[in-house]
């Protein structure tokens, strides 16, 4: 129970690296991972078979179960790896990659789906391959694996090096009669010693087919190589044996106990039993294998932490200068809008204002001209608004804020004019109320003349002329009707200042909000780089 509590640990921490590691599918390392999880968290006891292929395997495990159960013949047959496990009666069942099952109280569905075609490819429509066999040995806890030959195809060859890292020990068969080629060597360098696998037993078959001389001689040479793998297996035991399997297979299936026994056959069941009771108790031989995939994987992890270290330095160093150049814009924005609204303010102030254009909106009231000279006016708000308005959408552009809105100077209504009664008030009129109707001016007239008005234009119009007065009450009642226009346009340029220094002040605020740095965040990517380097220490840490 508490081994079994440190292999979920240790496949919990290695999944997650395998996660964050984002390995390509067909990566090794990434397949040698999922396999060791999978082998990790599997109470079986998996005895695995390879080597090239027509070395035998598939007639060795045949011997060893006592019947024909799996496929075999003078070409390369086994296209699949083949769990053999226990089961009350013989049955097969197929997976497909696509989910379907197909099952038989038979093997001889294997014929269909578990060999190589004529091409010698394995089928790419199969996901595994399960034989269920009523034998004494499965029924221990004991699962066969047998393995398409190799040095035939690079799928074979891969699907192969995949499964040999879930198989608790490894039983490679070797041909007595071309002992141990270059691609044997570099399967046992490269699939079995680099990945922690020690616990290989090595079976020699056609021995029986050399002279007794020569016999003596290759398992002289045998010896040699096995001895290195003998750390992880009982001293009692060898981990090298001759079995020939083809005559082994023909004692078995006659009955023949003594033929078998002279075949090597006993002698390796023995030795596989006393193997298997002797590993289950070992948790060593499963943790080599963590501690040489975990190897692989803190390299991996440790690479990419430099990585993103580099990374993120680098993201730093353009953050920092990205904010040095924001810092310097802001501060040229900002003294840019500040003019503007400096220059705009100036231009509001009423002792300015009243000398600019007092004067101007006098003479326009006077000669009817009010609607063109507040076109004038109102083209020289618009380029003060338009000079602040330009910093303001610079700023929004370079610190990626959003624009407050436009900043809107409205001007007032048009101007009340108040109009003395004249000494002739219906001659007098007939001056004065064409220009208020033909400019929109509201007139308001004292006295009865006033009232007068109120009742109706028309009305006014039409009353007949008083007796004149003296020139002089002409001349004063014409500077009384010219201060009316002054105090008017006064009335009129005093109401805009306010208003426009309100609204001017108002904008100001919503504006500086946008002529200011952001918020010195981290960019996404910078934030996400930070997460990710969190977990992969986190995880390189669980290894270690």
């Amino acid at each position: 129970m508490e081994d079994q509590q440190i292999y979920q640990s240790v496949v919990n921490s290695l999944r997650s690296a395998i996660g964050l590691l984002d390995l390509e599918q067909d990566s090794p390392l990434r397949k040698d991972v999922i396999a060791l999880c999978d082998h990790l968290e599997n109470p079986t006891f998996r005895i695995a078979v390879f080597g090239p292929f027509n070395y035998g395997k598939s007639t060795l495990l045949n011997a060893l179960l006592g019947k024909r159960t799996l496929p075999i013949g003078l070409i390369p047959t086994t296209g699949a790896a083949i769990h053999i496990r226990y089961g009350e009666e013989l049955h097969t069942r197929i997976t497909l990659t696509d989910g379907t099952e197909i099952s038989e109280n038979s093997t001889e569905v294997l014929k269909r789906y578990a060999i190589l075609d004529e091409q010698r490819c394995m089928r790419s429509d199969v996901a595994s391959v399960e034989v269920y066999c009523p034998h004494p040995f499965l029924k221990t806890g004991v699962e066969f694996l047998d393995l398409p030959g190799t040095n035939d195809r690079e799928a074979q060859d891969k699907l192969v090096r995949d499964q040999l890292l879930t198989a608790d020990l490894v039983v490679q068969v070797l041909d007595g009669r071309q002992l141990m080629t270059l691609g044997e060597r570099e399967n046992l360098r490269d699939w079995l010693i680099d990945r922690g696998i020690k616990t290989v037993v090595f079976v020699v078959n056609f021995l029986n087919l050399l002279e007794p001389d020569q016999q003596k001689e290759v398992q002289t040479r045998l010896r040699f190589v096995a001895e290195s793998f003998r750390s992880e297996l009982p001293n009692t035991v060898s981990n090298l044996y001759r079995v020939d399997a083809l005559p082994a297979l023909r004692a078995r299936l006659k009955g023949l106990s003594d033929q078998a026994h002279t075949t090597g056959l006993a002698m390796f069941e023995s030795a596989l039993q006393s193997m298997v009771a002797a590993q289950r108790e070992k948790t060593t031989v499963r943790l080599d294998r963590v501690d040489a995939i975990a190897t692989q994987v803190k390299a991996a992890l440790q690479s990419k932490i430099q990585v993103i270290n580099s990374e993120l330095e680098s993201a730093k160093e353009k953050h920092q200068a990205k904010l040095e150049l924001q810092q310097k814009a802001q501060k040229l924005i900002k003294q840019g809008f500040q003019a503007a609204v400096s220059d705009f303010e100036s231009w509001l102030y009423l002792p300015k204002l009243l000398e600019r254009y007092q004067s101007k909106l006098v003479t326009a009231l006077q000669q009817g001209e009010f609607n063109p000279w507040q076109a004038q006016f109102q083209q020289d708000i618009d380029g003060y608004q338009q000079a602040i308005q330009e910093w303001v959408d610079k700023a929004c552009e370079f610190f990626e804020h959003q624009s407050p809105g436009k900043l809107v100077i409205s001007v007032p209504d048009t101007p009340q004019v108040i109009i003395p009664e004249p000494p002739d008030s219906s001659e007098e009129l007939k001056k004065v109320i064409p220009i208020a109707l033909s400019t929109g001016i509201r007139l308001a007239l004292k006295g009865k003349v006033g009232a007068a008005m109120a009742g109706g234009a028309s009305y006014i119009l039409s009353k007949g002329a008083k007796k004149n007065k003296s020139d002089s009450s002409a001349d004063s009642y014409d500077h009384q009707v010219a201060q009316a226009l002054s105090d008017a346009a006064k009335d009129y340029l005093t109401c805009f200042s306010t208003d426009a220094f309100s609204m001017v002040r108002q904008y100001q605020a919503k504006a500086e909000k946008v002529i200011s740095l952001p918020r010195n965040q981290e960019p996404q990517d910078v934030s996400s780089q930070v997460y990710q380097l969190q977990l992969l220490n986190s995880v390189l840490e669980r290894l270690n």
